[in-house]
């Protein structure tokens, strides 16, 4: 089996020649630009920058020299483009060392503090000084209670999550020129390789109320202003399956999988009931869901950290193909209760090794251990795709990576 062949024999159940790994093919199963540079530096590599894809999380691009040595199946479709040296500029990470960013980001030093600018000067993100990490600083519809959507879009383009997307960077759905540019560069992207490859579209919901309003005022609308949750998450579908026709029209034919996200679960377990679930999301999800694979043949993925073990009866139903990241420390989320409940409806990708305690804080002995343990549970009738249980971040110990992506098929 090549690495494509392997992946897609996983998530339709059946059994490949060995477990898929899934080592930085997308924006939540990767590396922390800081982390990386001290694995680079573990492995005797001193060629080449460290670019910096994901700017709010600090990820970074895995070079081949590193994939030659931690291979991976999966590869996200970013890596083929942004491959001009003008499409990035200079910048540092918080610990001193010195990166590549996206061009295209606005951003400025105030103080001791980094900020992100909107393309009209608005401040919409900030690294406080000694944090790793961006956050959003501004709620766009935060205390409004009207029920016009009408500048939904340009509210949007506020949250830093939509301002400051991934290689290629922000699509013009409109501009048929650059897509056909894009299109161009992934029909090439997807013949250069064998890797599986995602495309990610998004397609929030539950995410963007919170990024629009704020956890808080969210939920509580969620119990007390039902029909202006309606009315928002109508006009939400709306946007997205506009967006998406044309996203699958152009991109899906050269994907494997298209991977949505929407944040539902805590450590606790889901952030509502099945009942809300059912009455908020479901019909939504499988609309877009569905359509997607109507339009081209890819596999459907839902990026969702925290407890969703609830949901996930109403997430298969939906149509959803594919759970990412697994967050198995979470309540009810024990692989062997996963697989043995659901292993045969739904395929888990990530729950590969515990990123809360045993790898940043473990010896390497220790996360070989944990890895072997937990893919003996998964891997048996398919149906499982390798992946730390989330990005590996800046603490983590070169030796401790190196040690984990070993240990899968070993």
């Amino acid at each position: 089996m090549n690495s494509r062949d392997r992946v897609m024999a996983a998530i339709n159940h059946q059994q490949p020649d060995r477990i898929p790994v899934d080592f930085g093919g997308h924006r939540s199963s990767g590396i922390m630009a800081i982390a990386y540079k001290k694995l680079k530096d573990y492995l005797g590599i001193t060629t080449g920058d460290i670019y910096v894809y994901d700017f709010i999380q600090q990820l970074a691009i895995i070079e081949p020299e590193v994939l030659n040595r931690l291979p991976s199946d999966v590869i996200d479709w970013g890596r083929g483009y942004w491959l001009d040296e003008t499409d990035w500029k200079d910048w540092v990470l918080p610990d001193g060392t010195p990166c590549k960013i996206p061009a295209y980001i606005h951003l400025d030093k105030v103080g001791s503090d980094w900020y992100v600018y909107h393309d009209d000067g608005t401040p919409i993100a900030v690294q406080k000084e000694g944090c790793l990490y961006f956050e959003q600083i501004i709620r766009p519809r935060a205390g409004r209670d009207d029920s016009s959507f009408r500048e939904l879009p340009a509210e949007l383009e506020k949250i830093m999550w939509v301002s400051l997307p991934v290689a290629p960077g922000k699509i013009n759905y409109n501009d048929k020129a650059q897509l056909l540019r894009v299109q161009d560069r992934l029909k090439a992207f997807r013949e250069s390789t064998d890797k599986a490859i995602i495309i990610p579209f998004g397609g929030n919901l539950n995410e963007f109320g919170q990024m629009l309003y704020g956890v808080g005022e969210f939920l509580m609308m969620l119990a007390a202003e039902p029909r202006h949750v309606h009315r928002l998450f109508d006009s939400l579908v709306e946007m997205h399956l506009n967006n998406l026709k044309t996203f699958m029209q152009y991109f899906g034919p050269y994907a494997d999988i298209v991977m949505f996200a929407d944040d539902i679960g805590m450590q606790t377990g889901p952030q509502f009931s099945p009942k809300t679930y059912r009455e908020f999301f479901h019909d939504r999800y499988k609309i877009m869901w569905n359509s997607a694979k109507k339009m081209a043949d890819v596999k459907t993925m839902l990026h969702c950290c925290g407890g969703v073990y609830p949901l996930l009866p109403g997430l298969i139903e939906a149509g959803l193909d594919i759970i990412q990241p697994v967050q198995i420390t979470c309540k009810d989320m024990e692989p062997q209760k996963l697989k043995r409940d659901f292993g045969n409806e739904i395929c888990f990708w990530g729950g590969g090794c515990d990123t809360r305690d045993v790898l940043p804080n473990g010896k390497p002995e220790d996360v070989t251990r944990n890895v072997k343990e937990l893919c003996e549970t998964w891997f048996h009738d398919g149906g499982y795709v390798f992946q730390q249980v989330h990005n590996t971040m800046a603490d983590v110990p070169p030796e401790n990576v190196v040690a984990m992506i070993e240990a899968v098929n070993s």
